[in-house]
Formats: C-alpha cells, sequence, structure tokens
C-alpha cells in the first residue's frame, strides 16, 4: 500500500481547534493540548447553558403570567386549568407576553 501523508488534515484540524478557542487566556489559546480541552469543556458549558436558559424562561414566564393572573383575581394553576377546559391552545410564551404588553387582552381572557 502507499504511504498517506496526512499533514494537511493534521493542520486542518489544529487550526479549528484553535480557531474555538480564540480569545481565551493563558496557553488555551495557543498550546494544542490546552485548546483542546478547552474547547471540549467550552462546548459541554455551553449546551447545559442552553437547556438551564430555556428552563429559566419558563420559570419567568409562569412568575408573570401568575402575577397577570392574580390581579385579575384568579391563580396560575385556575388560569391554566381554565384555559385548558375552553379549548385555547396558548403556550406560556405567548400568554406572559400578552400579560406583560397587553393587559386589557389578558383581562379578555381571563373573564372569557
Amino acid at each position: 500500500m502507499p504511504r498517506v501523508k496526512r499533514g494537511t488534515q493534521h493542520v486542518k484540524r489544529r487550526k479549528n481547534i484553535l480557531a474555538r478557542t480564540k480569545g481565551m487566556m493563558w496557553g488555551r489559546k495557543n498550546r494544542i493540548k490546552l485548546a483542546k480541552t478547552a474547547a471540549t469543556k467550552a462546548g459541554a458549558h455551553a449546551y447545559v447553558g442552553r437547556k438551564l436558559k430555556k428552563r429559566f424562561n419558563r420559570g419567568i414566564q409562569q412568575i408573570r403570567i401568575n402575577a397577570a393572573a392574580r390581579i385579575n383575581g384568579t391563580t396560575y394553576s385556575k388560569l391554566m386549568g381554565d384555559l385548558k377546559k375552553r379549548g385555547i391552545d396558548l403556550d406560556r410564551k405567548v400568554l406572559a407576553e400578552i400579560a406583560v404588553k397587553h393587559p386589557e387582552v389578558f383581562a379578555k381572557l381571563v373573564k372569557a
């Protein structure tokens, strides 16, 4: 079998890793061994962070809906149960937006 030199692939892989660690401090930005672990961990933390952001935003939405519901004389759980019974399929993100930006529309939703 003929010999295959993989210099270009090797360089390309290292350049990609260093591009991902650009802006990091100390040796993590220019030493391959440190850059590899830094890039891997950064990717893992970024993935977890995206999930935590969704979790946090859902909690904020529930708080906003509950606050608006209590202003209109009901609670979050009663409101959500009522909306489900009446077949109003608005997700929490939209309800929170309506509660904050259009309180009169939200009041009509609660009364209806």
